[in-house]
């Protein structure tokens, strides 16, 4: 009779109790995701981190190897999607990077600053420090992006990129 009663118990404990864990368990792990998650889509400026492999396709934005001081904030509304970048590179990653949207150093115009003042605004960037500047805007037939791009050229070795790509979903 101990016996039964024994099994019985454990039976109802392995029935009960190992969902009820599993369960406790669980909400956990989601619990904690949806911090992750609200601290990523809280953020009000720049994240110093790398976009998403994504992020990077839809916004067709390619951030060369080597590349420092990266950096991205992405906006979206019901008009339109919006992904700033800002990253340093190499003198030969620029060439690179450039090419990738099937251009090269002499699409940039020296002192263009194409990144409105809006976009300035959001992303905090300032470019009235000394340059050199350059900037284009590389257009594309929707629904593939449009570029802005600013290159400062004060460390001409290591230039550093500002990048908005904006799409029309």
């Amino acid at each position: 009779m101990i016996r039964r009663r024994a099994l019985t118990l454990l039976i109802i404990v392995l029935l009960i109790g190992v969902p009820a864990g599993y369960l406790v368990i669980s909400a956990n792990q989601s619990r904690e995701s949806g911090k992750d998650k609200e601290e990523k889509y809280s953020a009000t400026g720049l994240t110093p981190h790398w976009p998403s492999r994504v992020q990077r396709r839809i916004y067709q934005v390619t951030i060369p190897v080597p590349s420092y001081n990266v950096g991205y904030y992405e906006t979206n509304n019901w008009r339109t999607s919006r992904l700033y970048v800002q990253f340093s590179t190499t003198d030969e990653n620029l060439d690179a990077y450039l090419a990738t949207m099937g251009l090269d150093r002499d699409d940039l115009k020296p002192d263009e600053i194409t990144i409105s003042a809006r976009d300035q605004k959001i992303t905090g960037w300032n470019f009235t420090s000394p340059g050199p500047w350059y900037g284009l805007i590389h257009h594309q037939k929707n629904p593939a992006p449009t570029h802005d791009v600013v290159v400062s050229m004060a460390d001409p070795e290591n230039p550093f990129v500002y990048v908005v790509s904006r799409t029309v979903p």
